[in-house]
Parts: structure tokens; sequence; C-alpha cells
């Protein structure tokens, strides 16, 4: 049994075989899952029905479970940062700055090889969708 709070398998899976650099995109219901990621990627469809599970409940579990050392969302088309921006930026504190990125070079950035593990999640809020890089381990001291 586990101790973490991270518990689903699938996910334990793609993580286990994720390491620096690779990255996790966690989604909101709108993000077209299936044509604009990776075809490698373990998708883990977590969308039972509208907002459950959220993308802020994903990103708190997995912010938890991997180090990150770089954040990109998608950017709005008018520019504005929406509201769910500040709860992803509470999560990683401020020493991880969200970069964002223009929807269309978004989706291409999560088509990319390095994008190890898609979770969808049942996220009604727009624009919260969410790509991770995975940092690294330190030795121990």
């Amino acid at each position: 049994m586990l101790r973490g709070e991270l518990l689903h398998p699938e996910i334990l899976f793609a993580l286990g075989g994720a390491g620096h650099g690779s990255q996790i995109l966690i989604t909101d219901g709108n993000y077209p899952h299936v044509t604009k990621t990776n075809p490698d990627a373990e998708r883990v469809y977590l969308n039972l029905a509208p907002g459950v599970l959220n993308a802020v409940q994903v990103l708190k579990v997995l912010a938890d479970a991997v180090p990150i050392e770089q954040v990109h969302v998608m950017a709005t088309a008018d520019g504005k940062e929406p509201p769910i921006w500040g709860e992803f930026a509470e999560i990683l504190g401020p020493e991880l700055p969200l970069i964002p990125i223009k929807r269309f070079n978004f989706y291409d950035a999560a088509c990319g090889s390095d994008v190890a593990l898609v979770v969808a999640t049942g996220e009604q809020r727009v624009y919260a969708n969410i790509l991770l890089t995975i940092g690294v381990v330190p030795p121990p001291k």
C-alpha cells in the first residue's frame, strides 16, 4: 500500500516511466485529448462528469508527487489571465512562474514527444490547461 496521496495506478505507471524533461499535460473538459496530444503518451481520463475531478485537484496531487521545473499554460485569445491561473500559481509557488503559450502553439507543445502523461479532467473553466515539465530529484545530502 502506498502512503502518498497519489494512488491512481495508470498515473503511477506513466510517472514511473517518465524522467527529467518529460512532461505532464493536465486538461480541462474542452481539450481535444485525442487529436492534440502526443499519440504515445499515457492517457488517463478522470473526467467522470462535469466538474469531477477538476484541474486544480489533479495539479495539487501531481505537484506533490513529482519535482516540477517549468510550467506552461494555454493563453487566452484576449491575453487576459483567467482566474484559475491564480489557483495554479498558489499550488506551485512563486519559484515556478506560469509561462503562457498561445492556443495553437500550446497544442503543438502538447503533441511533442516529451509529453508522457495526459490527464483529462472534468474541469469546466476554460483555459485550464497546464503543461508541467518534470525536474530532477536531487541526491540525498
